[in-house]
């Protein structure tokens, strides 16, 4: 057993603590019996270098610019194999088979209608209301219709409950959209694979029967893989952290979504676009470029560096090759695209980011693809929770198998007046 000693230099004391082995990546420090021990705590703003949790679902190593699920390469996944392929990976552990996919895909189609109930409630909701407000209420009030899944104890009762989730939630991201626009709902088609059915009801009209490209379903159907899961984020962090408590697994996947809406989390890419178009043209690069250089100037360049990734984001690298591969296919915004090069190319080459490892990430390239998708851009953080979700709901089923859950209750350390008197 490996073990690491702390020194108290005061008092000269010294304390063990247990190093634990991962399967990949850093070793970590056992500290739960720090404060019994020590009377301490540990100080680590945003968690940098806090392991909360074990898990076995998703692996990053952001020096190496590394992401799997499973074990498998997101590389491999993106590649090879649909977003269907990749939920029932999360969900079991393991790849379907042939059958085994034919039979998910079919219950999926299946369980994606929603209670004409839950329908109606999207009529309470004010036309203007931001889409990322009515999807998270909409899931919470899931809760409200299975009420039985606030108590699950087996594999089968976890597989039904997550199915369902994964099921409605384009269903409900297509009703967030009409709803904005006060058109009519369209109902899902089980005819349609998953994502396209998402795109159909996003899209068609009454009666319509709308064709959509496969070039359009593969390029949505490869983003909402890359976006199934990332590791203890902030948005997962909440999803377990609002599950320790005991609430319904809907009502804690309702504030995963509440998480991600922050521009520093989901709403990234949008803010990506909107700062492209500010730009306005490749003339202009060099002199945003020099602005991001100027530590006296607020302008921050939008969709580099991560706070994990200190090398190239591998979903980013996906995303760039798919762009140069639908970039006339999908229409893609050609000046947008030619800025967004020009970013690239620069700070790949400039010493400033080089050296401050800010190398493109994921949101960089989505927008854009989302934009050519004809993905309005209040919809853009909506795409990452239909993607998300199954990673939220997976997280919610392994916290919930953990034999060493406790309630999460992080400490601080204090700094208000010592004893001020009436």
């Amino acid at each position: 057993m490996s073990t690491v000693t702390l020194t108290i230099n005061d008092t000269n004391e010294k304390f063990e603590f247990e190093v634990l082995e991962p399967t990949l990546g850093p070793k970590v420090i056992d500290i739960r019996k720090l404060y019994t021990q020590t009377k301490m705590f540990t100080y680590d703003p945003g968690f940098t270098s806090t392991a909360s949790c074990s898990s076995n679902i998703t692996f990053i190593d952001g020096e190496k610019g590394e992401l799997r699920y499973r074990g498998y390469k997101i590389e491999d996944l993106a590649q090879k194999k649909s977003y269907l392929d990749t939920c029932y990976l999360l969900l079991n552990g393991s790849l379907p088979s042939e059958d085994e996919l034919k039979s998910f895909d079919k219950e999926i189609r299946k369980r994606s209608f929603v209670h004409e109930g839950l329908k109606d409630m999207f009529k309470t909701f004010p036309d203007k209301a931001h889409p990322m407000a009515m999807m998270s209420s909409a899931v919470s009030a899931l809760s409200t219709f299975y009420f039985e899944h606030l108590d699950v104890y087996d594999e089968a009762e976890y597989q039904v409950l997550a199915r369902r989730i994964v099921a409605k939630v384009p269903t409900l991201a297509a009703f967030t959209y009409r709803r904005s626009l006060g058109i009519p709902f369209i109902y899902p088609d089980v005819n349609r694979s998953y994502t396209e059915n998402f795109l159909y009801m996003m899209r068609a009209y009454p009666n319509e029967n709308l064709k959509i490209s496969p070039i359009e379903i593969k390029a949505l159907d490869t983003i909402f893989t890359l976006h199934a899961d990332h590791e203890q984020n902030a948005s997962t962090t909440t999803v377990r952290a609002v599950a320790s408590t005991g609430a319904h697994p809907y009502a804690a996947v309702s504030a995963g979504i509440n998480a991600l809406w922050g521009r520093a989390h989901g709403g990234a890419n949008e803010s990506v676009i909107a700062q492209l178009e500010m730009i306005g043209s490749v003339e202009n690069v060099d002199k945003f470029i020099k602005k991001a250089k100027d530590p006296d100037d607020d302008f921050r360049l939008m969709g580099f560096g991560h706070r994990v990734y200190k090398n190239f984001d591998p979903r980013a690298k996906i995303l760039g090759k798919l762009l140069e591969e639908l970039k006339h296919d999908l229409g893609i915004d050609l000046e947008l695209l030619k800025i967004a090069q020009k970013i690239e190319e620069v700070a790949l080459s400039d010493e400033y980011f080089i050296k401050r490892k800010l190398y493109p990430n994921i949101d960089f390239y989505s927008g854009l693809i989302l934009t050519a998708l004809k993905i309005p851009r209040k919809m853009f953080t909506i795409i990452f929770v239909i993607g998300r979700t199954v990673g939220w709901i997976t997280q919610w089923i392994e916290l919930r198998n953990d034999k060493e859950l406790k309630i999460a209750r992080p400490r601080q350390k204090y700094t208000g007046p010592k004893d001020n008197k009436i």
